[in-house]
């Protein structure tokens, strides 16, 4: 079966696009993993699935790269509204995943901005294994304690560190996200408080490893380090793959999503059966 896609990317967390809204796919997870695979497949952090909905413009389906599904990724989002503005010159898609209805605005400028909606702060809403402090959760590995923990349609954990940079992501990466304190897993944010509305962030991502970027982890970087009083409610995100603009607004509580969206290639290829 011939599947045609789009590769596109939110500072260079990329994504293989498939259009199934005229046409039904059902990806199982050894074929999502094969088509994400940088050597047997495409190559992607999440494979991006778009299928029809009754109201919204189009329902978003997240695949991480191993096949596992996400509740919301704010890159894709924004990736997804350039393209349905380039489609039919609306500005203001409303496009829904997982983690329900994401209202965005296409700006002037090129870039887009996305509703994220409220933060999750109750340890079983993000979810954790048991009742616990959500700002101050009761885990260490080696250098890094005492993160904090909301979800923005994934669950997320924030360690406030200094030099993330000079951590050792791929091995402490996988043994936080599948620490027993998240039944779903985790996604994994190291971040460094640069000032009163600077950040520099990297997040190891639940099912897909390190990545250039994440949007719903610089929300929830930016929402938990503001309870901490570390930071405003508004401030920029400096990530491996650049800068992003994030705002917890007073008024209720949504979290606001600002960056860019770039289309690389598009192309067709074999759905493959499954991995080798």
């Amino acid at each position: 079966m011939q599947v045609p896609f789009i590769k596109m990317h939110g500072l260079g967390n990329d994504f293989v696009v498939i259009d199934a809204r005229a046409r039904p796919l059902a990806l199982a997870p050894e074929q999502a993993a094969r088509l994400a695979d940088r050597h047997f497949g495409v190559g992607c952090d999440q494979i991006i699935v778009l299928e029809p909905d009754a109201e919204a413009a189009t329902f978003m389906r997240i695949l991480n790269a191993d096949g596992s599904e996400a509740g919301a990724c704010g890159n894709a989002t924004r990736c997804i509204a350039d393209l349905l503005f380039c489609e039919n010159g609306d500005a203001a898609p409303l496009i829904r995943s997982r983690a329900g209805l994401l209202p965005t605005q296409c700006q002037a400028d090129g870039r887009i901005t996305v509703d994220m909606g409220k933060p999750e702060l109750a340890w079983d809403k993000i979810p954790l294994a048991s009742a616990c402090d959500t700002l101050h959760l009761p885990l260490a590995l080696g250098p890094l304690a005492d993160p904090a923990s909301c979800a923005m349609g994934n669950p997320h954990a924030t360690f406030f560190i200094n030099n993330p940079d000079a951590l050792a992501i791929a091995e402490l990466g996988p043994a936080l996200e599948h620490h027993a304190l998240f039944p779903e897993r985790a996604n994994i944010g190291f971040a460094e408080i640069l000032g009163p509305d600077r950040i520099r962030l990297i997040v190891w991502e639940r099912g897909a490893g390190r990545t250039l970027a994440c949007g719903s982890g610089a929300c929830a970087a930016l929402v938990n380090a503001a309870r901490r009083g570390l930071v405003g409610r508004a401030a920029t995100l400096l990530l491996d793959g650049g800068a992003l603009e994030i705002a917890w607004r007073d008024a209720d509580d949504h979290v606001l999503l600002t960056g860019p969206a770039a289309r690389v290639f598009a192309g067709t290829i074999e759905l493959p059966e499954g991995a080798p």
